[in-house]
């Protein structure tokens, strides 16, 4: 309270004095006590009031003690109940549960993590995969401005995610992990990588990749078997010793039937192999009759060629071939669509040939294109440009509907270069990319779509593709999200089959470790999406019948549902929509792999790196007292005595307007009691 406030309280004091005085000092009919009495409530009523309009502050401190976080995070993955750990790990829980003297220090908090952490209400050891340094960050990222350890239980066997051997928590929080398994060397035998692709082309050859890896001291020697069904199409006797404990082993197969093709990679285990379920390794490949030919026709040199052609292929069906316009000509045939990219009078035969096959073309506009000739060629738009260049960027049209298309952060991208000028669609359309002009939205479309007698047309107008895909590899780590974006525009340009009111988007086989999903896109009448449908799958195993039925929910102009509890097998499915005879069918396969079985033992080293890292300590689980101890003598760790100052205003007490109420009243009650006005 200032000085300030003292002298007017003081004055008000005095004031409420003075008047009060008067009133029943001097100027009053009343005697003896009655006169004292009225006197000192009137006084209390005018002080009151006073002090209520000047309303001074008061300062509140409460003190409390703060603990410091303990996170206790809990490998809930498959390999625990493999190596046998499920007990021990439930028994270091309750241990810490229990233990009063860490509860008096730290304020415990549990966790659970598989690919990704979670709470521990329901530990099932079931978890298909383990991202260790995912888990570690996550926490990192909840107690980042608190001094809170972690302690981590796990057998340090991961499956996903970046190595956490070299995790350094930002908040510089320690890390204790507590390590679970059998720390002993077992002789082993197994399959420690394998790559492929997931499609081929029929009568091709597609590459495989393995590496097999030999935990041992003694020299020894295995077969290497791949079989498809019961056949062996590929074998190899390898030899190990504790030295050369690695192989790599490449080799082709033949495509040589349409359809899924299963497969199985098998190193016959050792005598004493404690482990053989990592001997073992399955995988499928889709073989399919026709890929997507596409063609790519310019006549410069330019960044976005390379990059078209590497969004284009990330999708192993599809085939790009670079042409000049004459090269181009005689070849059409061959292809499905045809990219016209920055096209000029060089092109006119190819858009006559391209005219009379009726193929689907993509073209694609920029500083070097000839308008004058394009505008004369065609007449699906027309643009007025002149001789200057503009920055153009784009975003995403809310209510495109020819297909699903995803905003992959368009209003982030570095504007593209186009001819200044407004771009006319003069045939039914979609626009799919809106362009903008630093940041105000122009009457022209950036990339639209046509249908146009049975045939289908895309305009980009604009250069420096190259710039959006590296763009989206920074944003998101990867070129996936470009190229799916690209990819389905090349989907839907290579094909001329029918649009369906019900779109149904599955992978043809998954492995049971990853995800299996399974996304719909429902549209109305007038091929708007309706996200107002109820749509159901109804899956069927086709080797037990067994049937489940399921509800899809909607998730950003997307009908989804997330199959990963079904076992491995062959499924057909139909998914349904409410109150309408709409509905598709398909299949797919989920091969089993579980990648938790290939682990024999906890990865000990890796996990006393992390402690050191962290500036931990790891220990084992017959040290789980000594870590206790370790935690409850750690200076680092100290209860911190914390104050809270509150500054509470005096017309915010209500106590006060009730003493005022009261005094009023039992003046009044007095006066009515001796007959007084």
């Amino acid at each position: 309270m200032t000085v300030e406030t003292i002298l007017y309280i003081l004055t008000a004091g005095i004031f409420s004095l003075a008047l009060s005085v008067f009133m029943y000092g001097v100027k009053t009919k009343y005697k003896g006590s009655l006169k004292w009495l009225f006197g000192t409530l009137r006084f209390l009523t005018f002080f009151l009031i006073l002090l209520l309009l000047i309303n001074p502050k008061f300062v509140a401190d409460t003190y409390s003690i703060v603990k410091p976080k303990l996170s206790v995070i809990v490998d809930n993955s498959l390999s625990i109940s493999e190596l046998g750990q499920v007990d021990n790990t439930k028994k270091i829980i309750s241990t810490l549960q229990e233990n009063t003297s860490l509860n008096d220090k730290f304020n415990l908090s549990f966790f659970s993590f598989g690919s990704a952490l979670s709470d521990t209400d329901s530990l099932t050891f079931s978890k298909r995969n383990t991202n260790i340094s995912k888990a570690l960050s996550s926490v990192d990222e909840l107690f980042k401005n608190e001094m809170a350890p972690s302690i981590i239980i796990t057998d340090g066997n991961q499956t996903l995610g970046n190595d956490y051997e070299f995790y350094k928590a930002k908040s510089k929080n320690a890390v204790f992990p507590v390590i679970l398994g059998d720390t002993a060397v077992h002789t082993d035998l197994k399959i420690e990588l394998l790559n492929t692709n997931r499609y081929a082309f029929l009568k091709n050859q597609f590459p495989v990749e393995t590496v097999l890896v030999y935990s041992g001291a003694a020299q020894v020697r295995s077969q290497f078997t791949v079989r498809l069904g019961g056949a062996i199409v590929y074998k190899e006797n390898v030899s190990f010793s504790a030295i050369d404990n690695t192989k790599s082993i490449y080799f082709t197969l033949p495509a040589s039937k349409v359809g899924l093709q299963k497969y199985s990679l098998e190193i016959l285990p050792l005598t004493d192999e404690k482990n053989t379920a990592n001997n073992i390794k399955r995988f499928g490949v889709e073989v399919i009759d026709q890929a997507t030919n596409v063609l790519l026709v310019s006549k410069i040199a330019h960044p976005d060629l390379g990059a078209l052609k590497k969004s284009i292929t990330s999708n192993e069906q599809r085939r790009v071939t670079f042409k000049t316009p004459s090269e181009a000509i005689s070849i059409l045939d061959e292809y499905q669509l045809i990219v016209l990219y920055q096209p000029d009078r060089s092109f006119t035969g190819l858009y006559t040939e391209i005219e009379k096959s009726k193929k689907n073309t993509l073209v694609i506009a920029g500083l070097q294109t000839d308008w004058n000739f394009l505008n004369s060629i065609q007449k699906n738009y027309y643009k007025n440009v002149h001789s200057q260049s503009e920055y153009v960027s784009g975003r995403l049209h809310p209510n495109y509907s020819t297909f699903a298309a995803v905003d992959i952060g368009f209003d982030t991208f570095k504007p593209l270069k186009a001819l200044f000028g407004s771009l006319e669609v003069l045939v039914p359309h979609e626009v799919l990319l809106d362009q903008y002009i630093d940041g105000i939205a122009s009457e022209s479309p950036m990339l639209v779509t046509m249908e146009i007698d049975g045939g289908r047309h895309a305009m980009w107008d604009g250069e420096g593709l190259w710039r959006w895909r590296a763009q989206s590899y920074v944003a998101s780590g990867s070129f996936e999200e470009f190229d799916d974006f690209l990819g389905k525009i090349i989907q839907y340009l290579a094909s001329n089959k029918r649009r369906s009111r019900l779109e149904v988007a599955t992978n043809s086989f998954y492995y049971n470790n990853a995800a299996v999903a399974v996304s719909a896109q429902y549209f109305d009448q007038n091929f708007v999406f309706d996200s107002r449908a109820s749509l159901q799958i109804e899956v069927t195993n086709t080797e037990t019948n067994k049937k489940i039925a399921l509800p899809m929910l909607l998730k950003n102009n997307f009908y989804k549902i997330d199959l990963n509890t079904l076992p491995a097998g062959v499924y057909t499915y139909r998914v349904a929509v409410a109150d309408q005879t709409v509905a598709r069918s398909g299949g797919f396969t989920i091969l089993n792999f579980n990648v938790e079985q290939q682990f024999l033992n906890a990865e000990v080293r890796k996990l006393r790196k992390l402690a050191l890292n962290t500036d931990g300590r790891a220990f084992f689980i017959s040290e789980i007292e000594i870590m206790i101890d370790v935690l409850l003598n750690d200076n680092r760790y100290q209860q911190v005595q914390k104050r809270e100052q509150k500054v509470v205003p005096l017309i915010d007490w209500k106590y006060l307007l009730g003493l005022i109420i009261l005094i009023l009243s039992a003046e009044w009650f007095i006066r009515k009691y001796n007959g007084l006005t």
